[in-house]
């Protein structure tokens, strides 16, 4: 029998469940010698943001900058949280790092890019973090919700663990 998951497409908001939605992830490349791809997605900025932008940047060349950095930035606190994460992993359980075949930060509304990139990359599961949004919001966030109802692939919403998450 064929194995049912080879690849495993990790989506990351970089929030403090998603470090324990990892685990998860990583768990299951270990017991099943899937890859894993990891996936961040940067939201567009808002209409707002965008406009009070321009407000207070007058230089087009500045915000064009501004945003090249925001990436950048992304970039960096994603690979700062990734080599934690992967140090912390002792003996057999250290080389699932090595099942990491791709580490990506795009731009682009998050469960589009994520439903997008799972049939690119030909991924059987998505994993993802679910939110803490307290009692009167649901524990799924809006892209939990808009890639579980659209997905043709088995997806995994870890959910939110109050205090066991780290960075």
């Amino acid at each position: 029998m064929k194995p049912m998951i080879t690849s495993i497409l990790f989506a990351t908001d970089l929030s403090h469940n998603s470090t324990y939605a990892l685990r998860h992830a990583a768990s299951l490349a270990l017991a099943t010698g899937a890859e894993i791809h990891v996936l961040h997605v940067n939201e567009p900025i808002s209409e707002d943001a965008r406009i009070t932008f321009e407000m207070f940047v007058l230089n087009d060349e500045t915000r064009k900058t501004a945003a090249k950095r925001r990436h950048e930035m992304v970039k960096q606190v994603l690979a700062e949280r990734q080599a934690r994460f992967w140090a912390a992993l002792e003996g057999d359980d250290a080389r699932i790092r090595d099942q990491v075949s791709s580490v990506e930060v795009t731009d682009g509304h998050p469960a589009e890019v994520i439903l997008r990139r799972s049939v690119e990359l030909g991924c059987d599961l998505i994993v993802l973090g679910a939110h803490d949004h307290g009692f009167s919001h649901t524990f799924l966030g809006t892209v939990a919700k808009r890639v579980l109802r659209r997905s043709q692939i088995p997806t995994l919403v870890v959910p939110y663990q109050n205090g066991e998450a780290e960075d």
